[in-house]
């Protein structure tokens, strides 16, 4: 049951009593349901609400949102909330509705009429508006920015609170451009306190949001960053057999929990979504490459606990208030020790024991460098930060000692190993932990030196096309990572190499490219042997495709309800037969990416686009349909017939010889039509037409016309 919102005169009996303790939490008691305040929101509370600047440092789950949220309920007037996000000012508001409170937000994906509304509710004498969520792109608009000076001006704008101020430093992991603009507000709104909210922020990013928000005399709150519900562990993959089937395992093992699986790439998690549906696991992708329809239906299903798993970028999860996540999976490596924190922090929000685990990859790291590396290089120096980010997260994975300690040193937090007690896999399984890191080192160092012989011959080109396959894959298949040769490969090379002497006379540079030439030899006489095997495509692969393709049709067809002529088996096995015609002879890694490309479409494909081009599939469906009566055909058999590249194939019949009537029963298989034919087979079987009612007296002429109609095919 809704409650009505409630009255702004009931609200503050006197504004000696608005920052009073009792008179906040009673309203926490009554709006929110919790007995008490948390941690620094009080002191948050009470700093804007008498007018002060307050800067709040929260971990994810301390409950950041109450601290302006109340402040809308102590005072008459709005509180302005900017967020990054539309996904989360949707979430939060229909939150606040469900408690009775009346807050509203503005964005570009809502219609026109509401927006009027909302700006008419704005413009009235008394708005009935308590709470007002925007995104910095809106704010940077002269139309809004003028709307909030008149606000201002009759009294009605008592706070601002930025959600996620840390994407205002350049320093920070996740810095926005747009949230640059904020500045001004200070200059145009200068009396109104402004609230800047984070749950991670390093020393230094903290005085970068400080500084560019122009906070005065602010009121610094920092709470610890420790989550002591939430026990750390690093799975290696190097050391897996199959880092999907341990995934689907743990899972199984955990039971029916609610989790998010981050991945970097959004192919990364269509696969690992169809593999745990696969194995029983409900689970569900959300990335960008979805249509916004699909993934809002995704997203409520995940909400609503119709989905147990949602395999998603990481993107996903800011602002979103789901309090029973036991388990946050990264499955690629994080780019930096905040992101990890901030996702990692998305379990356990209603602090019942949780679990994060990363899965740690060589090839996943190097992918990342090369992605820091590049970004460093486009980016002004300021922003060249990410690679030293990048090596405490590699630190915490390559590292032995307590990974909460390394979380919270990162942060600057002083953290005494004894008090982890045993909440990481490194402190309860010491002695695991340093014989899988040894292992670790032991495999890294094999492929390291199996990988160098092919390094040296390309040079920068290696360096440059060495992650290709990464950004695009229809690029080149050669560049796949599957012809980087494995460990047996390079036992081989380097004895090859080291075969012949070299002189103990020659300088370093003559020897290497001794050594260069040499590689390039075996590379070249063994390339010839494995590439063709690598780029076959096998059956199996055919098959795990195909059961892709079916279980993203499967999807679609369940949104799109009206259509109900695509058979989704048939559709899948055509898409992949599709797939399979135009690059079976370029090699897998080009037939994969159209698979993938093919999935992605699917996602966000309209009714329309998917009759079009399953058209065939519908027409097959719609012949094969079984007929009801007999079907009487007054002509002779002998002059039915089907035509199929200049053969005729008598239809299967039986004819009752008294009427010399076709009956074609029921029971038997259906009757074939023939199929329609392109533009250049009509053409070319009307000119053979034309050409023998002329000649009919050349009887070689019909004989040698087919074969050339088919060469022209």
């Amino acid at each position: 049951m809704k409650k009505s919102p409630l009255p702004v005169q009931n609200v503050h009996s006197s504004d000696k009593n608005v920052a009073g303790k009792e008179a906040l939490v009673k309203l926490l008691r009554w709006h929110f349901g919790h007995a008490d305040f948390r941690g620094k929101q009080l002191e948050a509370i009470q700093a804007v609400v008498s007018g002060r600047d307050c800067f709040c440092l929260m971990p994810t789950g301390g409950g950041k949102s109450i601290c302006y949220q109340i402040p809308a309920l102590a005072k008459p007037g709005i509180v302005l909330v900017v967020s990054p996000l539309i996904a989360l000012m949707e979430n939060q508001v229909m939150a606040l509705k469900e408690k009775g409170i009346a807050a509203e937000y503005l964005s570009s994906t809502q219609a026109t009429h509401v927006k009027n509304k909302i700006h008419e509710d704005l413009d009235s004498g008394k708005p009935s508006v308590r709470l007002l969520y925007v995104t910095p792109e809106l704010i940077a608009t002269k139309g809004f920015m003028l709307k909030l000076r008149k606000l201002h001006s009759r009294g009605l704008l008592n706070l601002i609170a930025i959600d996620e101020a840390h994407c205002i430093s350049s320093w920070g992991h996740d810095f926005r451009p747009s949230y640059r603009q904020l500045s001004t507000l200070r200059d145009s709104l200068a009396d109104v306190p402004v609230l800047a909210l984070t749950a991670t922020a390093a020393p230094k990013v903290q005085k970068d949001v400080i500084d560019s928000l122009n906070l005065r005399n602010p009121l610094v709150l920092k709470s610890s960053f420790n989550r002591p519900n939430i026990f750390y562990e690093v799975r290696y993959k190097d050391l897996l057999d199959n880092a999907y089937t341990d995934l689907g395992n743990l899972l199984k093992s955990c039971g029916n929990i609610c989790a998010i699986i981050y991945c970097l790439e959004r192919t990364t998690c269509d696969d690992l979504s169809v593999h745990l549906s696969s194995i029983g696991i409900s689970s569900s992708a959300y990335h960008a490459g979805l249509n916004s329809k699909l993934r809002s239906t995704v997203l409520d299903d995940w909400l609503s606990s119709k989905k147990q798993i949602i395999v998603a970028t990481v993107a996903f999860g800011m602002g979103i208030d789901k309090k029973d996540v036991r388990m946050v999976c990264h499955f690629n490596i994080p780019k930096s020790m905040e992101s990890f924190y901030q996702e990692s922090g998305r379990a356990g929000r209603d602090q019942l024991p949780s679990r994060s685990v990363l899965y740690y990859g060589v090839d996943d790291r190097k992918k990342m460098e090369y992605l820091l590396r590049n970004s460093e290089n486009k980016k002004s120096p300021s922003s060249k930060k990410p690679t030293s980010d990048f090596e405490q997260i590699v630190t915490y994975c390559e590292g032995s000692g307590c990974r909460r300690k390394k979380i919270l040193e990162s942060f600057g937090e002083e953290f005494p190993v004894q008090h982890c007690k045993k909440t990481c896999d490194a402190c309860k399984h010491p002695n695991q932990v340093a014989h899988y890191l040894e292992e670790l080192m032991t495999t890294a160092s094999r492929r390291h030196n199996s990988s160098r012989i092919f390094i040296t011959s390309s040079n920068n080109k290696t360096n440059e096309g060495q992650y290709s396959e990464f950004w695009n894959r229809n690029e080149d298949g050669s560049n796949s990572d599957e012809e980087i040769s494995d460990s047996d490969d390079a036992t081989e090379a380097a004895k090859s190499l080291a075969g012949p002497k070299l002189s103990k006379k020659l300088g370093l540079d003559e020897k290497l490219v001794l050594l260069e030439q040499a590689e390039e030899k075996y590379y070249e006489r063994n390339k010839q042997v494995k590439k063709s095997e690598k780029n076959a495509i096998s059956e199996a692969l055919r098959d795990s495709s195909k059961q892709r393709l079916l279980d993203a049709l499967t999807r679609v067809l369940q949104l799109l309800a009206s259509v109900e002529e695509i058979d989704s088996q048939k559709g899948s096995e055509f898409l992949e037969n599709e797939c399979y015609r135009k690059y079976s002879k370029a090699g897998k890694s080009f037939y994969y990416s159209q698979i993938a490309s093919t999935v992605r479409w699917l996602g966000t494909a309209s009714r329309d686009e998917l009759m079009t081009r399953l058209s065939s599939v519908v027409s097959l469906a719609r012949e094969q349909e079984p007929l009801e009566e007999p079907l009487l055909v007054t002509e002779p058999a002998e002059n039915i017939e089907e035509e199929n590249d200049g053969n005729t194939n008598t239809v299967e019949s039986w004819v009752d010889e008294p009427t010399q009537e076709l009956v074609v029963s029921p029971i038997l298989s259906p009757i074939r039509l023939p199929q329609v034919p392109s533009f250049s087979e009509f053409v070319n079987r009307r000119k053979m037409k034309q050409n023998t009612s002329l000649n009919k007296s050349s009887e070689g002429f019909d004989d040698k016309k087919p074969a050339k109609i088919m060469k022209l095919q």
